[in-house]
């Protein structure tokens, strides 16, 4: 508001300057109403603490104790299920590895082998247990193992340059280029000369 307007309104020119003077001390508005929803944030904090207070006032120390030993049980079980989870993976690595050059497949045979027998070395290979189910895996599902002693081969001719012979070309442009310089040598001239 300006003095204009406080003199419009019936006040005196003196009034109006004193009005004027004392409107720069005044709070705006806006900080009033942060400070109005500052003192409600707290009232409402104060209460929520109170009823927490009034709530741990009714738990006596068995119940605090009962509570703590239910948290560490649940603590130990998660702790034994991570580990047996990470020497299961140990395990089925172990196999997959100590199997790879042994069998077809390496995911079908681990499943049929009981792993509980089975026990690993510090380094993560398999130590002992796993020779004797494979005996009896391989008399009973035989189809499961590669063959023993047996040198894998590749068909002849898989390998650059192998069954070739020595006077024989490999393909048919071979064979042509090796005419077409038989019949440049047999004969002198050239049918572009």
């Amino acid at each position: 508001m300006k003095k204009e307007d406080l003199i419009a309104l019936g006040l005196s020119e003196e009034q109006a300057d004193k009005v004027i003077a004392g409107f720069g001390t005044m709070v705006p508005k806006s900080r009033l109403d942060d400070k109005i929803n500052e003192v409600k944030d707290l009232t409402t904090q104060l209460k929520e603490r109170d009823t927490q207070l009034n709530d741990l006032k009714k738990i006596d120390a068995a119940g605090l104790q009962t509570k703590i030993e239910e948290l560490q049980q649940q603590n130990e079980n998660d702790k034994a299920e991570y580990e047996a989870k990470i020497k299961d993976t140990q395990l089925k690595s172990a196999l997959k590895l100590a199997l790879a050059s042994k069998v077809h497949d390496t995911d079908l045979v681990t499943g049929l082998i009981d792993k509980s027998t089975i026990e690993l070395d510090e380094e993560g290979n398999v130590k002992k247990g796993l020779d004797e189910q494979i005996k009896t895996l391989r008399e009973s599902k035989a189809f499961l193992f590669t063959p023993e002693n047996e040198e894998r081969t590749l068909p002849k001719g898989t390998k650059p340059g192998e069954g070739r012979s020595s006077d024989k070309p490999v393909s048919i442009g071979a064979q042509f280029a090796q005419q077409a310089n038989v019949q440049s040598k047999s004969t002198e001239k050239t049918p572009w000369d």
